[in-house]
């Protein structure tokens, strides 16, 4: 039986890469002490299934000292003002499957003779933040209007995506890494990110965020798109990025969502704040606390009003009971994207991609599921 001598350091960097805890590993794998000491070593088959259990890719246990892991794109996270260390395996997968779904599908366009998307990298930092948010609404027909005639936030959220996929970005949503619940994403973490292409933009939204944060998390990557600047992000409508790509970026989010100049006019000075925010909230279809940021930026509150309004509507919001969601965001379509997944169904039952190539892509292994996808999408033979 062949043996694998791997450095100690190896398996006790998975397991803190993981965020694991060595006792419940040692239940799963009772051998786990013995080879840290160097007093055995695992098997080929053991050291692969350690692997698959702290989601490190096996070869890194080969190596002559544990790497240092970098996110492969412009990562604008920060906590406390200091640049956010070591990425999660979650987040690091989730990138990695993204850009590979970027690849395939930006392959596809090509072959499709599809047009550049004349919108990614039309902006720049200095652009006008009130005419880019502009051009975002435009080329996504997003309408003020309409939205405030949608009944509800989730319905919001499901039409701006749509909005998003129409106009040739692929939005892809999920608060999993790929199809396993096992494998939750932290919004603590990140938020979402953007890879920039002029024929694949790819904009991830984390679903494990709330319905509000995720509608501005996807103005937010989509000023990146605009920018033409793939980035990882964490911040939200009520942050003061340092960055100046992210304040850009999350001025335009904001601007595009609840235009200043409509909030001028809707606000109501002598209602109550709270009942105020509610009710342009319920008006734009955004979250409170994007209300509160924008009354604020339209001079209706000092700073230190709206912190402390902004406090007290969080501790309000942390109370409320959280739902599931709707089915929406738990179907694949909407955890891959609903462009990418028609595209990459199609191609694959028409014999230019293979199935076992479709079935890594969309991250299941069962036939059936693949073919429930396709009569989801419409697209079945």
């Amino acid at each position: 039986m062949n043996r694998v001598r791997v450095d100690p350091a190896l398996l006790r960097w998975a397991c803190d890469r993981a965020g694991l805890e060595p006792a419940a590993l040692t239940r799963r794998f009772p051998h786990l002490p013995a080879w840290e000491r160097q007093e055995a070593s695992p098997t080929l088959k053991q050291l692969e299934s350690f692997a698959r259990a702290t989601h490190t890719p096996v070869g890194y246990f080969f190596l002559p000292e544990p790497p240092v892991e970098r996110v492969p794109i412009p990562d604008f996270r920060t906590a406390g003002g200091e640049r956010i260390g070591r990425p999660s395996p979650n987040l690091l997968d989730t990138v990695y499957i993204c850009q590979q779904r970027q690849e395939w599908y930006r392959d596809f366009a090509r072959s499709e003779g599809e047009e550049r998307l004349p919108f990614v990298g039309s902006a720049t930092i200095e652009s006008d933040v009130v005419a880019a948010a502009t051009s975002i609404r435009h080329a996504l027909g997003f309408d003020i209007e309409e939205r405030r005639q949608v009944p509800t936030w989730t319905d919001a959220l499901r039409r701006f995506i749509e909005q998003a996929d129409s106009a040739g970005i692929l939005v892809m949503c999920s608060g999993v890494v790929l199809n396993s619940n096992r494998r939750k994403l932290d919004p603590q973490e990140f938020r979402g990110f953007a890879l920039s292409d002029d024929l694949a933009p790819v904009v991830f939204i984390n679903g494990a965020d709330t319905k509000a944060a995720q509608m501005f998390t996807l103005a937010h990557e989509l000023a990146h798109v605009w920018l033409g600047q793939s980035a990882l992000s964490d911040v939200g409508p009520t942050s003061w990025p340092s960055h100046r790509v992210e304040a850009w970026c999350n001025q335009v989010a904001a601007e595009m969502l609840v235009p200043l100049a409509v909030l001028r006019v809707e606000y109501r000075t002598e209602t109550p704040l709270r009942e105020e925010m509610q009710r342009l909230a319920k008006h734009f279809k955004v979250s409170t606390l994007v209300v509160l940021r924008r009354i604020h930026d339209a001079g209706g509150l000092t700073r230190d009003e709206f912190w402390e309004a902004y406090h007290e509507e969080l501790a309000r919001l942390q109370a409320l009971p959280r739902g599931s969601g709707g089915d929406f965001y738990l179907t694949l379509g909407a955890r891959v994207g609903k462009r990418f997944a028609r595209a990459l169904v199609t191609s694959t039952l028409e014999g230019r991609s293979s199935f076992t190539e479709a079935l890594r892509l969309l991250g299941f292994k069962k036939m059936a599921t693949f073919h429930d996808l396709g009569h989801r999408l419409g697209v079945a033979l």
